[in-house]
């Protein structure tokens, strides 16, 4: 048995402990690896082209992030901020209840990726969030900010997860399919899913419940402010 090849990982581990360009570490550990597995140069190179165009979706994700980083970097929160300041009757409330909604119903269409953290939460619903609860409610101090983006984080969260069991082809389907299978009760996906309705109706009322609250709460907090400003 030809153990030569292993000497790629040592190559991978020096190369990180050194602090050398990551991609410059792997794609040298997988030509050295490649030569002393006795491929030629050019079944290397075949190879990991191979793996990188049947990957390629993934490939693809990263490259969003920095277009996000350069909307963000010209403006893009202020946009989405000012959009929120001039509309009437915009409350942090309602802006994220219509956003849950949105994100479960998407989700429940398969389309999970449309929304999220850093394509949508981060650029957009944090900010427009921001913008309209201190449309509401004034000026906010530094807890009840943070309280504010978390609720906008953790609508997504909610929307996204108990939409997407309404999708029968995602993988957490599967999963559960094959699990209640395995115990003897055999289910089709499309009946997962129609069971999975419930239980989204359910949460969506529960946190749409939890975001009014905390709006209610921030009115209640600016009102006792004002009123202890007054002579």
């Amino acid at each position: 048995m030809n153990y030569w090849p292993l000497l790629g990982i040592a190559l991978v581990v020096i190369g990180f402990a050194l602090r050398f360009n990551p991609l410059l570490v792997v794609v040298g550990a997988a030509v050295a690896t490649g030569l002393l597995a006795s491929l030629d140069v050019v079944a290397v190179v075949e190879a990991l082209g191979k793996a990188f165009n049947d990957n390629r979706y993934i490939s693809v994700t990263w490259i969003i992030l920095p277009v996000i980083g350069l909307l963000e970097r010209y403006g893009l929160q202020q946009r989405a901020r000012t959009l929120i300041e001039g509309m009437r009757g915009a409350t942090m409330g309602r802006l994220l209840v219509i956003y849950l909604g949105f994100r479960q119903i998407t989700a429940a269409l398969g389309m999970k990726d449309i929304g999220g953290h850093p394509q949508a939460v981060r650029p957009l619903v944090a900010p427009m969030a921001e913008a309209a609860a201190e449309k509401s409610h004034g000026a906010l101090p530094d807890d009840e900010r943070e309280q504010v983006l978390a609720m906008a984080a953790a609508t997504d969260n909610v929307g996204l997860f108990f939409g997407e069991d309404i999708f029968f082809a995602i993988a957490s389907i599967l999963l559960i399919q094959g699990v209640f299978e395995s115990a003897g009760y055999p289910l089709t996906p499309l009946q997962l899913s129609v069971w999975a309705i419930p239980t989204a109706i359910c949460a969506f009322i529960i946190h749409g419940w939890r975001i009014t609250a905390l709006d209610r709460r921030l009115g209640r907090r600016s009102g006792q402010l004002s009123g202890s400003a007054r002579p």
